[in-house]
């Protein structure tokens, strides 16, 4: 399913979820274990290159990784780009889906600001997930919190209230081991925050990365915190260093 382009954004924040009053601190216990690291402390990159992306962006792929979501977008100012997913088997990497994906309206920054509607780019974990709907067998930490319908709503109107039937939260300026609507922004509140992937309402976003809704379920599905999954994105050219 793909939602028609909204009206409108929301004019405060990246998401429209609700506010959250957890305050700043540590993850929780149930946060993924930090990746292995090397003697100065910096995780052990993996050794193979994943598909489309140069030596600094996979050095920043864990060596424990086995999936890697690449969404590339062919220029710095794109709002669409091609999503693809690999999973490490057998010492190489095999594409399993391409999906196509809009982000910020605004394109890509590496330094992005609260409101400029960018998104980010760099290499995220993923470890959170949620929504408006139940839980549709996705094995990472789901978080079902119906008030994100009417959020969404707000936001757009609400014949787009469905944007947030399910999500899966970048860990940009989060805490993993979270619900996706959390609120703390360990990098500060101008950095922006609330970057999820989410339904597609076929048009730029504040920021987050959108699919199609049997795309996103798929992914729900697939995505495997044993496989510690992580996100690269943005711009080919960056993402080619």
């Amino acid at each position: 399913m793909t939602i028609a382009a909204p009206v409108q954004q929301a004019r405060t924040g990246d998401i429209p979820a609700p506010a959250q009053t957890n305050p700043p601190g540590p993850a929780p216990s149930s946060a993924p274990a930090p990746p292995a690291t090397e003697a100065g402390g910096s995780p052990q990159p993996h050794a193979v290159p994943v598909p489309g992306l140069g030596p600094q962006t996979t050095a920043r792929i864990p060596a424990d990784t086995s999936q890697v979501l690449v969404a590339s977008a062919p220029g710095a100012d794109s709002e669409t780009g091609a999503l693809r997913v690999y999973r490490f088997e057998d010492g190489s990497w095999t594409k399993l889906k391409t999906f196509d994906f809009h982000n910020g309206t605004n394109g890509w920054l590496k330094d992005r600001r609260e409101g400029d509607k960018t998104s980010p780019i760099g290499v995220f974990t993923l470890s959170d997930a949620g929504g408006h709907l139940p839980d549709p067998g996705t094995k990472l930490p789901y978080s079902h919190e119906p008030g994100l319908s009417s959020s969404a709503a707000v936001a757009y109107g609400e014949e787009y209230s469905r944007v947030f039937d399910y999500v899966i939260a970048i860990d940009y300026n989060r805490v993993p081991g979270t619900p996706p609507t959390d609120r703390t922004r360990p990098l500060g509140w101008d950095k922006g925050g609330g970057i999820w992937l989410h339904l597609d309402h076929d048009s730029g976003t504040n920021g987050c990365v959108t699919l199609k809704e049997e795309d996103l379920r798929w992914l729900l599905r697939t995505l495997d915190p044993d496989a510690h999954p992580h996100i690269a994105m943005g711009p080919a050219a960056e993402l080619g260093k």
